[in-house]
């Protein structure tokens, strides 16, 4: 199964510290002429500051949306529409994003360094921007959230971190694998959070290991009212009092 603390990028052997030169990346297929990535084309990033400390701007040589065109993200399940800014929410520290016509702004936590941040940044355009794919999708299920991790006006602050770090973090790693992993509620009184697993992750011999060691560090380290993560299984969430599972429901709309 998958490791979710701690995962690294694909390109993190690639990667080395940045020269004092220039913030200008070039990628290319043959040689790394830059000290930092390696790439299947030609790919020009630059930097650039903003009034904001904690903001920077990155320069693909390329366009990214129509000219004056604009789309602010401001967590990982507003940008569902958008699967490069879902990938960059994945990363430790990442507020908020906006692409423009031809650049991409990140903000950052003020408690993290770009320093920190750069090459995971960097390492995810590269990735996905050489590959051609869409930057938005406005429509197909690609643009649409699942019910479980979808927006409720009822939903209280805890289950909404809850569903954006299933949504950021947890489901695309089970994804990988092979399964997927569905919200059904949170309990309050005990912070017991309750999950369905699905796919090649319900029947894996390790899925016990990973619920526990992986999913539920997870969510306790970053929600501290997260206590327990407990599995649902196909009989007992059509009989939720079987389970002990709170009347109300969290993971439908």
């Amino acid at each position: 199964m998958f490791k979710l603390i701690g995962k690294t990028t694909p390109y993190a052997t690639h990667l080395c510290s940045q020269t004092s030169l220039s913030n200008y990346y070039r990628l290319t297929s043959k040689q790394i002429i830059s000290p930092t990535f390696q790439s299947l084309r030609n790919l020009f990033i630059q930097t650039s500051d903003t009034p904001n400390d904690h903001a920077l701007k990155f320069l693909p040589s390329m366009q990214i949306l129509g000219e004056n065109e604009t789309r602010e993200f401001l967590s990982g399940r507003e940008a569902h529409s958008s699967p490069l800014a879902v990938k960059l929410f994945s990363v430790d520290g990442i507020k908020s994003i906006m692409f423009g016509s031809n650049f991409i702004t990140i903000e950052k936590s003020p408690h993290i360094e770009w320093q920190l941040l750069k090459p995971e940044i960097f390492s995810i355009l590269t990735e996905y921007l050489t590959n051609g794919l869409p930057v938005i999708n406005l429509d197909g299920e690609d643009a649409a959230l699942a019910s479980d991790v979808a927006f409720n006006e009822d939903d209280d602050e805890v289950v909404s971190m809850i569903k954006e770090l299933i949504f950021t973090r947890i489901r695309p790693a089970i994804q990988d694998d092979g399964g997927d992993i569905e919200f059904v509620d949170f309990r309050e009184s005990d912070g017991t959070v309750f999950l369905k697993l699905k796919g090649a992750c319900r029947t894996c011999d390790s899925s016990s290991v990973t619920l526990k060691n992986g999913i539920e560090s997870m969510l306790k380290h970053y929600i501290e009212e997260v206590q327990s993560v407990e599995p649902i299984e196909e009989v007992e969430e059509a009989t939720p009092s079987q389970a002990s599972i709170s009347p109300r429901s969290r993971g439908t709309d």
